[in-house]
């Protein structure tokens, strides 16, 4: 095991910037979980990680020795990618072993890495398989049994479920943590899934654009977003954004909304009188209350069993409650949604960052 580095790493291809200087500091035994829409430079940064993309400027330690001029098989690193890229030709034991044999590891040490590996994944009994016998489930396990028998210093998984139906993505996505517990060894994996990153994340990279947005645990960043894409980007349903202007009077500060309709401030925000400020809510923040609130009409009704998501329309901008209880609402009533204000946020309207008091 051992901790990754990532100082003022950038990445150009050609006069196109991918990486805009990124600082990362990943610990020993870490469960690092990269995230971001597509394009934003999560994977480029795996792949200058583990070797694959050269460094245009900065630099990547692991172990705390400076990899930028270590090629990828020297890293001590195990990838695992998002197309399995197993040899259809082997077995599921001869995929395995492949890496071990080329380092010329004795019989017996391969057939008891392998058999250690196999035994943790739940693979014993297809051993002696073809990739072309094997679900996608079982063949990504092969692909992180492959990764396990190297013992690495660090695992890297590009989008490795991505590939899956949504069932076996919360089965597979579940293992992976377990095998993380179970062996410790530092781990970054990429998605754009913020689910994932989510349920699966000691840490949380959140990336825009080649930029890093936000570092931090998963409840952080879900409670504590440093801004409106963190903000929208994290969590299911996105956070509502209603757009408002602060208006102060007699000493007390307020948020006025299209319509006339004022709320108060969110408990732990400020905000100067006039500014142009967006009003952040969860929707399970977003409270189903006959008193003041913003007035709304029920657009659509999905009740899930355990909880009731909401769908309203106001002055023309949608919002989305999620009710903890079975509530009577039908498409068409009308309304009103109270913020939590403990919970609700603000947000300057032109930079996109959280105004906090």
């Amino acid at each position: 095991m051992a901790a990754v580095s990532i100082r003022a790493v950038r990445k150009n291809f050609g006069s196109t910037q991918v990486i805009r200087g990124v600082d990362i500091d990943i610990a020993d035994g870490e469960f690092c979980v990269l995230v971001g829409p597509s394009g934003c430079g999560k994977s480029t940064l795996l792949r200058m990680i583990a070797g694959l993309e050269e460094i245009t400027d900065g630099e990547v330690s692991i172990g705390g020795k400076v990899v930028n001029r270590v090629a990828p098989k020297q890293r001590d690193i195990a990838m695992v990618f998002q197309n399995y890229a197993l040899y259809p030709h082997m077995t599921v034991r001869d995929n395995m072993s492949f890496a071990l044999m080329l380092a010329k590891q004795s019989k017996s040490e391969i057939e008891a890495h392998v058999a250690k590996a196999a035994n943790i994944l739940g693979l014993t009994v297809l051993l002696d398989r073809y990739p072309r016998q094997l679900s996608g489930g079982q063949r990504q396990r092969v692909a992180m049994g492959r990764a396990i028998v190297r013992d690495p210093q660090v695992f890297l998984f590009d989008e490795p479920l991505s590939n899956l139906d949504a069932k076996l993505r919360v089965q597979m996505r579940t293992e992976i943590k377990e095998l993380h517990q179970r062996l410790k060894t530092t781990s970054i994996y990429v998605t754009h899934d913020q689910i994932e990153a989510m349920t699966m994340a000691d840490k949380i990279v959140v990336m825009k654009d080649g930029v890093v947005e936000q570092i931090g645990d998963p409840l952080t960043l879900y409670d504590q977003p440093n801004n409106v894409f963190v903000a929208g980007f994290i969590g299911s349903p996105a956070m509502n954004m209603i757009p408002g202007t602060a208006r102060s009077s007699g000493g007390t500060v307020e948020v006025e909304f299209d319509g006339g309709v004022r709320l108060p401030m969110p408990i732990s925000a400020r905000a100067s009188d006039g500014q142009r400020v967006l009003y952040g809510m969860r929707p399970e923040h977003c409270l189903l209350d006959g008193g003041a609130g913003f007035p709304a009409e029920v657009v659509v009704v999905e009740p899930t069993g355990a909880d009731t998501q909401l769908y309203c329309r106001f002055n023309g901008q949608e919002l989305t409650s999620l009710a903890r209880d079975r509530v009577s609402c039908r498409a068409g009533d009308r309304i009103s949604l109270k913020p939590d204000l403990a919970r609700a946020h603000l947000f300057d309207a032109e930079s996109g960052v959280r105004l906090v008091a």
